[in-house]
């Protein structure tokens, strides 16, 4: 049954990079991650009331524990990191193609393995290893792929930012490994959002407001609403899953990274980009790294 909400949560995780790439065409960027955040925290809030003032929601998967200060200090961390990673994957997904950003966004469980031989000694097997030197291959294959609609990498300020999101998002899951033993998980996904929205308020306020007509203006989408809907109920079955007996967490993480292809049927029917079969192939070997990786785990 979790390989079921794992599945899932992988489809909802790939409609979610669909959604957020319509919703972004011709937008402004910040807005658009502003009202995600917001409608996120909208439909957290009645869980967060019934918790905490009634016993409705008790012994259930949508109940939210009060929590420590030290605990909300931790969920705050985690909440600049996803933040920082979402707004450099928003603006990336605006100026790159789909299937681009998708495929070196799945390749983040490569840059936890060595941040993890980094900061925290660990050493890997062969089929991690190996596993690392496909993604990476396969990361360098596409740059040259770029190549051929006019994207180099080396000089693409958006390509930097997609990377940059990676690695951001790579410290939020060596992060995570401590908050998901630590605290309840339903109370890290509902703080997260909550923290992620006190954060977006300035950022709104210095950084779009001030330029809001000289850049490119906000227009309602009702794609925004999808990017919500989907993220939000991708993480609840991911959470979900992780919660039931037998799970196995390394399963379920390389099952999510499978929904990358969602966004590739995408890249190619919706949105008609060009070298798919070239594409095709490096997301593949992108896919077996990630396999290999979950066989060394």
């Amino acid at each position: 049954m979790w390989i079921t909400f794992a599945v899932l949560s992988a489809l909802l995780l790939g409609g979610y990079e669909v959604a957020k790439k319509m919703a972004l065409e011709n937008n402004a960027v910040l807005p658009v991650l502003f009202l995600n955040i917001a409608l996120s925290v909208l439909i957290f809030l009645p869980f967060s009331f019934l918790s905490a003032f009634t016993p409705w929601l008790n012994h259930t998967v949508v109940h939210i524990p009060p929590i420590s200060p030290g605990a909300h200090a931790a969920i705050l961390l985690k909440a600049v990191l996803v933040l920082s990673s979402w707004i450099f994957a928003y603006y990336a997904m605006k100026h790159l193609p789909i299937i681009i950003t998708t495929s070196i966004k799945s390749t983040q469980p490569v840059f936890t393995l060595i941040g993890a031989i980094l900061f925290f000694s660990e050493r890997l097997n062969a089929y991690q290893w190996a596993g690392i030197t496909l993604a990476m291959v396969a990361l360098v294959l596409f740059s040259a792929a770029g190549k051929k609609e006019g994207i180099r990498f080396e000089r693409n300020r958006w390509v930097y930012f997609i990377f940059a999101a990676t690695l951001l998002g790579a410290i939020s899951s060596l992060w995570d490994k401590h908050l998901v033993l630590a605290f309840d998980k339903t109370a890290v996904q509902v703080y997260t959002a909550y923290y992620q929205f006190l954060l977006m308020v300035p950022v709104m306020v210095l950084l779009w407001w001030p330029k809001r007509k000289t850049s490119t203006p906000f227009r309602w989408n009702q794609a925004i609403v999808w990017v919500t809907a989907c993220l939000t109920l991708s993480d609840f079955f991911y959470f979900y899953s992780l919660s039931l007996d037998g799970a196995l967490i390394s399963v379920v993480s390389t099952i999510r990274k499978g929904g990358v292809i969602v966004p590739f049927i995408a890249g190619a029917v919706l949105f008609h980009e060009k070298n798919i079969p070239v594409k095709a192939v490096l997301l593949g070997l992108v896919l077996i790294g990630i396999y290999l990786l979950y066989l060394g785990s």
